[in-house]
């Protein structure tokens, strides 16, 4: 686990946006229930999700925009005469929604002519440090040769923060200490990446507020000196509307082609994603959702929509299984659930694929409608890293037999797997339940799955 220096935290436990996501679905459910709508209604709903972008610290500009735009459209004949006007008006704010965050996936700027140089500036304390290094990561999934470049020679630890990240990824740090001119690290990084055949230069710069004229003169400097195909600005999506301000300065005395959000994960509020693309006109091309170091992302308005207004993001969770989930481990596990042979060594196994995919209350809000069932809100939150390596102590404290036929499991073997573990009985059941229910939620995902199957054609990703 990676702990960003920068700020000293270890990523937010809230899940994204979900305040707003609650109250919008509240506001939606009501105009459901109605089979015939009128203005007044239209109206009131409008009031509601004003209100609720109002309290996720969306801008105040943005929110009377969205509202006018959402309301010309839900008061017109193809809603008010439709035979199901409440998901009419669903589909114009998911629609404004997806619009509002930029319409589609912006992506990097990618250079025709070796190397592609992107420069990260913004705050201190944004998480610009770390974010060089899931972003080189990134772009190394993706068959590229990432060099990173330490260019804050202000913060103490920086380069050295830069370096060890280097050499978890193993991917080469550029350095030439904290005495010489950041524009001539710049430079000398490019003809270094020429030299050693690096077709992506990522430029770590310090922290600076926008007021500070020396500073933002040296970001002018180091632009001039070596043309970066991309300038992102890297936010802290935790700190709302004053960090969309600063993007938008950062903006005007720069020129930044996007944005990056950092701590998304943790920003239940999600305004400032809902206000930067419209306030700067800049799109958010990456998200940071958690503190590992792949975990960044890249920044899909359209699923993120989906995901606020409770509509899922089945897409994003395929992707995530694909590339944590062996196809061949998947069928097996299809069809042992579907023959009743799902065993606790399976559990455990599962376990493990799930944590390499990220948190699980992401996962759940990735799935249509899970996000809301109430089984599911109590299981989100419950299940952390500790709570999963706990589990996985207990199972492997238990003998083979036991772990193909739990219901073997009773009062002597359970205190022997207690003490085995270093955990209490009380543990022991609760893993002894979490499976059954477990067993039981995976039939329900079956079933989930057939329907999805017949309707749009997708599969969850735990089936094959």
């Amino acid at each position: 686990m990676i702990k960003d220096t920068e700020t000293g935290i270890l990523g937010g436990k809230g899940m994204i946006f979900e305040n707003l996501a609650e109250k919008l679905q509240n506001t939606f459910k009501k105009l459901r229930g109605k089979g015939k709508l009128g203005e007044t209604d239209v109206e009131e709903a409008m009031r509601e999700v004003r209100v609720a972008l109002l309290e996720a610290d969306v801008n105040y500009k943005v929110v009377k925009d969205f509202i006018k735009k959402v309301k010309e459209r839900a008061v017109g004949h193809e809603v008010l005469d439709s035979l199901t006007p409440g998901q009419q008006v669903i589909k114009i704010v998911n629609e404004e929604l997806t619009e509002l965050m930029g319409g589609t996936q912006s992506k990097i700027n990618i250079s025709s002519k070796p190397p592609t140089v992107i420069m990260l500036v913004g705050l201190q304390g944004a998480g610009k440090t770390t974010t060089a290094g899931k972003l080189a990561n990134l772009l190394r999934k993706q068959g590229r040769r990432p060099l990173m470049v330490a260019g804050d020679v202000y913060r103490p630890a920086a380069i050295k923060q830069l370096q060890v990240l280097g050499e978890q990824l193993d991917i080469p740090v550029y350095s030439l200490g904290d005495k010489t001119n950041p524009v001539d690290i710049a430079k000398g990084a490019l003809e270094h990446a020429r030299s050693f055949g690096n077709d992506t230069v990522i430029i770590d710069t310090a922290g600076r507020l926008h007021i500070n004229e020396e500073l933002m003169a040296e970001l002018r400097n180091i632009k001039n000196e070596v043309h970066p195909h991309e300038i992102l600005f890297v936010m802290d999506a935790t700190i709302g509307q004053d960090a969309v301000n600063v993007a938008n300065t950062f903006n005007e005395q720069l020129g930044i082609d996007g944005v990056i959000m950092t701590k998304l994960d943790g920003d239940t509020r999600g305004g400032s994603a809902l206000s930067v693309k419209a306030v700067t006109g800049k799109p958010i091309k990456f998200a940071g959702m958690g503190e590992k170091l792949d975990a960044l992302e890249p920044f899909h308005p359209e699923r993120m929509a989906s995901r606020i207004l409770g509509m899922g993001d089945v897409l994003s969770l395929i992707e995530k299984a694909q590339s944590a989930m062996d196809a061949q481990k998947a069928q097996e596990l299809q069809r042992k659930i579907k023959t009743q042979e799902y065993t606790l060594q399976d559990f455990m196994d599962q376990m493990d694929q799930v944590r390499s995919m990220g948190p699980l209350d992401q996962l759940i809000g990735m799935i249509p409608g899970l996000g809301q069932m109430k089984q599911l809100k109590n299981l989100k939150g419950s299940i952390d890293d500790k709570e999963f390596v706990r589990m996985k102590a207990i199972i492997q404290s238990m003998t083979v037999k036991e772990r193909q036929d739990p219901k073997i499991i009773k009062d002597s073997r359970k205190k022997r797997i207690a003490r085995g573990s270093g955990t209490r009985v009380s543990d022991v059941n609760r893993l002894l339940k979490q499976f059954e229910d477990t067993k039981k939620m995976m039939k329900q995902f079956a079933g989930m799955e057939k329907n999805i199957k017949k309707g749009a054609g997708l599969k969850l990703p735990f089936f094959k």
